[in-house]
């Protein structure tokens, strides 16, 4: 047993891409098993007709993709596209300047960055519960209004459009500062230090110099952020209700209470698809019009 244990780490130490298939083994064993041999499943099922009572039949047809196409569906995708879209635009307003205050600090960083992480301690869906005390019409921001004399009367606030954004950013902010910050921490401060001795403005140094190479965080930020945001529906569930359905909220209703797993698995492969197209379009529209431009 020694004698083939020494002449299998002989020849990993002789051949460095057998080394290389060996570190591969074990996340690329976890992959397979637990990623895509589902999704082949899944896809299977998205081509198989449903059962009676729930489950497959065995069988071949294209209906659940066709189902899927219909308005009712199609608007709830719109919906979902256009807050996902939303949540990663205002995360990007809010996250860039904490990003860049963090990154520019000495004295504060750590305290900062742990403020940022701090949330990760708690569970999501006590975070979320959380966010249902404070925008119930007995919750902190009616009462503290309400206090003030900013209002009469409480608002409805929660199981609204807005709570669901409320708590998409809530979630995901951190996602896209992290990101940013890793890009301007790398930031080469002589490089802002010859744009201001060429006659650089604050203004155009940002813009020309500082934007452009804090890029790959914005676009990594903007990832994580709009792909979780697109399939979530606990958000969307808790603080919206019935009334604000999204893409994740349906194909966890066909998984549970319709037991409708082909339509389920169907509509999730059409998701990945237009995801993948979106983010492939993106990728590509970024590399094409990102540019360093010497200041004027």
């Amino acid at each position: 047993m020694g004698t083939m244990r020494e002449r299998a780490l002989a020849w990993l130490y002789t051949r460095p891409e057998a080394r290389a298939w060996a570190l591969l083994a074990p996340g690329g064993f976890w992959l397979i098993a637990f990623f895509l041999v589902p999704l082949l499943v899944m896809f299977a099922y998205s081509l198989m007709p449903r059962g009676i009572y729930g489950g497959v039949e065995p069988g071949f047809t294209l209906e659940h993709y066709t189902r899927f196409f219909d308005p009712l569906y199609l608007q709830v995708l719109k919906r979902t596209f256009a807050w996902s879209i939303a949540c990663t635009v205002i995360c990007l307003l809010l996250g860039y300047p904490v990003a860049y205050v963090i990154a520019r600090s000495t004295r504060w960083r750590t305290l900062l960055l742990f403020l940022v992480v701090l949330p990760f301690w708690t569970s999501f869906l006590v975070r979320t519960f959380a966010m249902i005390f404070l925008m119930r019409d007995t919750g902190l921001f009616n009462s503290w209004m309400m206090k003030v004399g900013l209002i009469q009367e409480p608002l409805t606030i929660l199981y609204t459009p807005f709570a669901v954004m409320a708590g998409l950013v809530y979630g995901f902010l951190p996602f896209m500062i992290l990101p940013i910050y890793a890009s301007l921490e790398k930031l080469d401060q002589s490089l802002l230090e010859a744009a201001e001795v060429l006659g650089a403005r604050p203004a155009a140094r940002f813009r020309q110099v500082t934007l452009p190479l804090s890029m790959p965080g914005v676009v990594a930020g903007s990832l994580l952020v709009f792909i979780p945001a697109l399939g979530s529906f606990l958000t969307s569930d808790l603080l919206g209700g019935a009334k604000q359905v999204m893409i994740g909220n349906l194909v966890q209703n066909q998984f549970s209470s319709a037991r409708n797993w082909p339509f389920g698995s169907a509509a999730s492969f059409i998701v990945m698809a237009l995801v993948l197209a979106a983010v492939t379009w993106y990728l590509r529209v970024r590399d094409a019009g990102v540019r360093i431009v010497p200041p004027k």
